[in-house]
């Protein structure tokens, strides 16, 4: 239902600047923001972008002047503006099913109080669900996996044997944790499985993305720390040690037996070698390649990852070759004809669109 400007501001503790009898119908970014629309703006420095924007009122820092539309200042723009996209689109109701008679639901399981398992769902032998876990059709949870109070899993995710999660951790719809780890040996021509004994250990208040993977360790667990969350198709290899608080961006692999203290981010598709330990608050650059142990508090970039310093050095000294190119053409052959010699040439400098291997 359509809301005076007045009452939103109302609603959300801001001020209100310019007429409060302004109806509201919906909120969107900016982007995407018409007539009736409120939108926002979450730093004073893109406050000029309001004047090209179709929006009847914004939601702005507190401070901001000059404003060309109604608007509501705040303290905090992110919580204001989700409260009112939460006033339009309120969350959908989730209906309270209890155990489904269409899930599967072994004799031997112990299920807590308030526990929904929606249809579709199989929970296994020895399963322990404690207090409010919310289990969402198509999941699977295989024999002797412990999950603490709170603990949401989406559909189709899949939890082998003996996984064990902490309190009010949200494990994505895809999901799989508990799969054999990437281990082999070559016995006579042929690859061979070796030991997959391990599990897999989840502690509290851990997010786990869409398809993301986390293998068992080989004797005993992979750790995933406090606190951690995971983005969509990140990979975690077995044995590795995830520490607490950390960032792992999406399409992140990991291989086996890394140890990631606390607080470390990895961005968007980096990859980190086997082995390796990444100290507590580092952050690693979208796309780099860690190959030995990085010290608590680095900034790592490219591939292989440097410092992230000496990284964009490189790259600002890359994109000066041509002209250092040329500099060395004409200082030697100013120095071959100041020595009376018949000037070498130098083969002529590659175009920008050259990529031959002569080049």
């Amino acid at each position: 239902m359509p809301t005076r400007l007045a009452e939103l501001a109302e609603f959300v503790g801001g001020s209100l600047v310019g007429d409060g009898d302004v109806s509201i119908d919906r909120a969107a970014v900016l982007a995407d923001a018409g007539p009736g629309a409120i939108t926002f703006i979450d730093h004073v420095d893109k406050l000029p972008r309001l004047a090209k924007c179709q929006a009847a009122a914004a939601v702005v820092p507190a401070g901001a002047e000059k404003l060309p539309l109604p608007a509501i200042r705040v303290d905090d723009v992110a919580a204001a503006f989700t409260a009112i996209v939460r006033h339009f689109r309120p969350w959908r109701s989730q209906s309270t099913t209890g155990i489904s008679p269409l899930a599967v639901v072994s004799p031997s399981a112990k299920i807590g109080p308030r526990v929904q398992v929606h249809a579709g769902a199989t929970i296994g032998d020895d399963v322990e669900l404690a207090a409010d876990c919310v289990i969402h059709g198509g999941v699977r949870l295989m024999a002797g996996c412990r999950l603490a109070e709170q603990v949401t899993i989406f559909p189709n995710a899949v939890l082998y044997e003996d996984t064990i999660v902490g309190p009010r951790v949200i494990i994505h719809a895809g999901a799989i944790l508990g799969a054999f780890g990437f281990g082999y040996k070559t016995v006579d021509g042929r690859h061979q499985l070796t030991s997959q004994q391990g599990y897999v250990v989840i502690e509290a208040d851990v997010e786990i993305g869409a398809n993301s993977t986390i293998d068992r360790g080989t004797y005993g667990p992979t750790v995933i720390g406090e606190g951690t969350k995971l983005d969509n198709q990140v990979q975690v290899g077995h044995n590795c040690r995830i520490g607490r608080h950390n960032l792992l961006c999406a399409q992140v692999g990991i291989a086996g037996s890394t140890v990631t203290e606390d607080y470390v981010v990895l961005a968007g598709q980096a990859g980190i070698k086997d082995h390796v330990r990444i100290g507590k608050g580092a952050v690693v650059g979208a796309m780099s390649g860690i190959t030995n142990d990085v010290p608590a508090g680095a900034r790592m970039l490219g591939l292989p990852a440097t410092p992230e310093r000496e990284q964009k050095l490189m790259l600002a000294h890359q994109r000066k070759l041509p002209e250092i190119r040329r500099q060395l053409k004409t200082l030697l052959a100013q120095a071959e004809q100041g020595s009376g010699r018949e000037s070498r040439r130098l083969p002529p400098a590659p175009s920008a669109d050259d990529n031959s291997e002569a080049a």
